[in-house]
C-alpha cells in the first residue's frame, strides 16, 4: 500500500476477467508464484462475454486433419491479412491448451467411444471445432474461473472501472479505477499492465455483443500512446436474432440446418461463397465464410427476396429437418433463446435472423506474445489484434485465440514484472490528476448539457450508416464528421445522479466516450483502404489490391487527440497471396 491516490500495487494486473484475462492470470501465476497478480473487471469474471459463445473452439486432433490445413483456412479465410508467423504459433498451441482445459475439467461433447467430439464450421475444411453442446463459452469460462481460485496470489477487483492508464516515458505502471460498489476512485500500481476486455460491439445498434462490450481497452491503449491496428475490419455474424441481436450459433448450420429467403429457397446456392467448384456443394454453402454471408443477405435485401419485420428485414433459418432429438441434444441453448426471445420453438418453427456485428477482427497492436509498443502494456484476446484474423475471422478461431495468446501475453508480463522497478513519483500526480478530472467533469453535481443516450444513439445510427457491410468513402467521411462532433458535444456530458454506488449513468458516459475513440478509428482507417478485403467491401474500391493494401492499417493518436494512420507490412511466411476457397 502507497501514498496518496495509489491505494495498492501490484506486480502484474490485468483489466478484463473473461478468458483471455483469466488464461493470463493461471499463465502468470504458473510462471512465477512469487509474483502478486490482480485482475480488474467491470463484471463479475463469470459475466464476461466469453461465457456467451456458443459454438467451439478449433483445435486440430482427427488423424485426417493437420496443422498447416488449420493454418491455411486461418490464412485464406483473412483474406491474407493475417501475420503467418502468429497463425503458425496458434494452430500448433491450439490444442495443447484445449487438452489443458479437459485436463481442468471443461465437459467437452464426446463421441459414442468416449473420444472428444468435433463439429464443422464456417470456413474450415475439415472438422476441428471442439464444443460442449452449444454452451462452449459458458463451460470454458468456468473451467478457467474455477482454476484461477487455485491461486492465492491472484487479487480479484471485481465490479472496478478503468478510466486511465498511468504512463511515464514510454512505460505503463498502473491504472486509474473506480470501484462501482463504492464509488471511490482509486490508483492501482503495477510494474505490467494486461489488457483483456473483449470487443467493443456496442459500438454499433445491432450487435450479438453484450452491454459490457464497450472497446474499454482499445480505448484505454489508445489514448495511452499504443498503436491500435486494422480497425476497420469489423465482422458481421449472418445470424443474429433480429431485435436484440442475440446470436444464434453458427453450430446450427454446423448441424445442417439451411438458410432460406421468404420463397423457402435456400438463397446461398446463388453466391459464390468460394467454392472451389463451379457446382456449389449444399452440404457447405451454409457454412461458407461469415462476411460473404452477410453479404449475400444483402443482395438477398436489394432483389426484394427477404421478409421484412419490425427491426427491418430477414431471413430465415431453418432447423426443423434436424429433429428434436437433435436440437435437445447438440443446440439447447438455441432452442431455449428461440423460445424465450421469439416466442417460436425452432424444432417446429423457422428462426428469423439478420446479419449482426459480432467481433473486432481489430484491435491494439502487439507481437506474437502480445507485447504492445508500451512497455509494461500487454493485450490478449478480442482487444488484441496480433494478427491471426486479419480481415475476417472464422468461426471457433476466437475462443483458442484467447487461451493462445493470453496464456502467451501472461507468461512475457511475468518475465517482465520479475524485473521491473515501481513506478515514479510522477504517477502520483498523473493519479491525481485522473481523479479530479472525474470529480470535476462528471461528478460535480452541475448539470449538462448532452445525454449520454443521445449521444450514443447518434453514434450507432452514424456507424451503421457509414461502416456498415458495405462502405464508401463519401459516407465514411460523413460519418467522420458526425463523429467529431460528437467528440466535442461528449465533453459536455454531466453525470445528474449524485450518489456514488453503482451509478451506472456514470459508466454509460465513460462507456461512450470510449466508444467515440473507437469508432473514429475504424473510419479513419476504413477511409485508407481504398480496397475490398474480407469485411472491408468498398462499393467504390470493390477490387481486393495486394500491390497497395497487403498491410496492416495502425491508427496513432496524435497529441492533440487526432487520428493519423500508419502501415505495417503484413508477415508472410509460407502461403503467398492466392484466392479464397472454401468447401469439401
Amino acid at each position: 500500500m502507497s501514498d496518496g491516490p495509489i491505494t495498492a500495487t501490484h506486480d502484474v494486473l490485468l483489466v478484463g476477467g473473461g478468458g483471455a484475462g483469466l488464461r493470463a492470470a493461471i499463465a502468470i501465476a504458473e510462471t512465477n508464484a512469487r509474483l502478486d497478480v490482480a485482475v480488474v473487471s467491470k463484471v463479475y469474471p463469470m459475466r464476461s462475454h466469453t461465457v456467451s459463445a456458443e459454438g467451439g473452439a478449433a483445435g486440430v486432433f482427427a488423424a485426417d486433419d493437420s496443422l498447416d490445413e488449420h493454418a491455411y483456412d486461418t490464412i485464406s479465410g483473412s483474406d491474407w491479412l493475417a501475420d503467418q508467423d502468429a497463425v503458425e504459433a496458434f494452430v500448433q498451441e491450439a490444442p495443447r491448451e484445449l487438452l489443458q482445459l479437459e485436463h481442468w475439467g471443461c465437459p467437452w461433447s464426446r463421441q459414442p467411444d468416449g473420444h472428444i467430439a468435433v463439429r464443422a464450421f464456417g470456413g474450415m475444411k475439415k472438422m476441428r471445432t471442439w464444443f460442449a453442446a452449444d454452451k462452449t463459452g459458458f463451460h470454458m469460462l468456468h473451467t478457467l474461473f474455477q482454476r484461477s481460485l487455485k491461486y492465492d496470489e491472484v487479487t480479484r477487483y471485481d465490479e472496478w472501472f478503468v478510466t486511465r492508464l498511468l504512463v511515464d516515458d514510454g512505460r505503463v505502471h498502473g491504472v486509474v479505477a473506480i470501484d462501482l460498489i463504492s464509488g471511490r476512485i482509486e490508483a492501482i500500481a503495477a510494474k505490467a499492465v494486461v489488457l483483456c476486455t473483449g470487443g467493443c460491439g456496442k459500438v454499433f445498434p445491432f450487435t450479438t455483443n453484450a452491454n459490457i462490450n464497450t472497446g474499454d481497452g482499445l480505448a484505454l491503449g489508445y489514448r495511452a500512446g499504443a498503436p491500435l491496428k486494422d480497425m476497420e475490419m469489423v465482422q458481421y455474424h449472418p445470424t443474429g436474432l433480429p431485435f436484440t441481436g442475440i446470436l444464434i450459433t453458427e453450430a446450427t448450420r454446423a448441424e445442417g440446418g439451411y438458410l432460406v429467403n421468404k420463397d423457402g429457397y435456400r438463397y446461398l446456392q446463388d453466391y459464390d461463397l468460394g467454392q472451389p467448384s463451379p457446382t456449389p456443394v449444399l452440404r457447405s454453402m451454409e457454412l461458407g465464410p461469415r462476411d460473404r454471408l452477410s453479404q449475400a443477405f444483402v443482395h438477398e435485401v436489394e432483389k426484394g427476396r427477404t421478409t421484412d419485420s419490425p427491426y427491418g428485414p430477414v431471413v430465415h433459418l431453418d432447423l426443423r429437418h434436424l429433429g428434436e432429438k437433435l436440437i435437445e441434444a447438440k443446440l439447447p441453448m438455441v432452442r431455449e433463446l428461440c423460445l424465450q426471445y421469439e416466442r417460436i420453438d425452432p424444432v417446429t418453427e423457422l428462426i428469423p435472423v439478420r446479419p449482426v456485428v459480432h467481433y473486432m477482427m481489430g484491435g491494439v497492436h502487439t507481437d506474437i506474445d502480445g507485447a504492445t509498443p508500451l512497455a509494461g502494456l500487454y493485450a490478449a484476446g478480442e482487444t488484441a489484434c496480433v494478427s491471426i484474423n486479419g480481415s475476417n475471422r472464422l468461426g471457433s478461431n476466437s475462443l483458442p485465440e484467447c487461451l493462445v495468446f493470453g496464456a502467451r501475453a501472461g507468461r512475457v508480463a511475468a518475465e517482465y514484472a520479475s524485473t521491473a522497478s515501481g513506478p515514479p513519483a510522477v504517477i502520483v500526480d498523473q493519479a491525481r490528476d485522473e481523479i479530479r478530472r472525474l470529480e470535476r467533469d462528471l461528478l460535480s453535481g452541475e448539470p449538462g448539457t448532452e445525454r449520454v443516450a443521445d449521444l450514443r444513439e447518434q453514434m450507432q445510427t452514424t456507424m451503421e450508416e457509414s461502416a456498415g457491410i458495405y462502405r464508401n468513402g463519401p459516407a465514411m467521411t460523413k460519418g467522420a464528421d458526425v463523429l467529431g462532433e460528437l467528440q466535442q458535444r461528449v465533453r459536455r456530458v454531466r453525470v445528474a445522479d449524485p450518489s456514488r454506488a453503482f451509478n451506472t449513468e456514470l459508466v454509460a458516459a465513460l462507456e461512450v466516450a470510449n466508444m467515440l475513440d473507437v469508432a473514429e478509428c475504424m473510419l479513419q482507417s476504413g477511409l485508407q483502404r481504398e480496397e475490398s478485403r474480407g469485411a472491408h467491401q468498398r462499393t467504390d474500391f470493390p477490387a481486393r489490391d495486394d500491390e497497395r493494401f497487403l498491410t496492416h492499417l495502425l491508427v496513432h493518436r496524435n497529441a492533440d487527440g487526432t487520428a493519423r494512420v500508419e502501415r505495417l507490412p503484413v508477415t508472410i511466411t509460407r502461403w503467398p497471396p492466392g484466392e479464397r476457397k472454401y468447401g469439401r
